[in-house]
């Protein structure tokens, strides 16, 4: 039996990354949509929403990350 201890290498590699990231943009989202205690008075409404909308963004980057994921394995 021949392991091909290289091709395991970057198998460990580049799904050490991608976990890696998409654990962070996951992080990203949640800490967008959650409330903000204390804000300051000139933040308004915009800033909220654009950070709302940028969480968004990151779920439907992680949904496609899965939906990509689901895709490789059963093609």
């Amino acid at each position: 039996m021949h392991i091909d201890w290289a091709a395991l290498g970057q198998v460990f590699g580049v799904s050490l990354v991608v976990t890696v990231g998409l654990v962070g943009i996951f992080t990203l989202g949640i800490v967008g949509t959650s409330p903000r205690a204390g804000g300051s008075a000139d933040s308004g409404a915009g800033a909220g929403a654009l950070a709302r909308s940028g969480a968004y963004a990151c779920f439907a980057l992680c949904a496609a990350a899965v939906g990509y994921g689901i895709y490789l394995i059963v093609a």
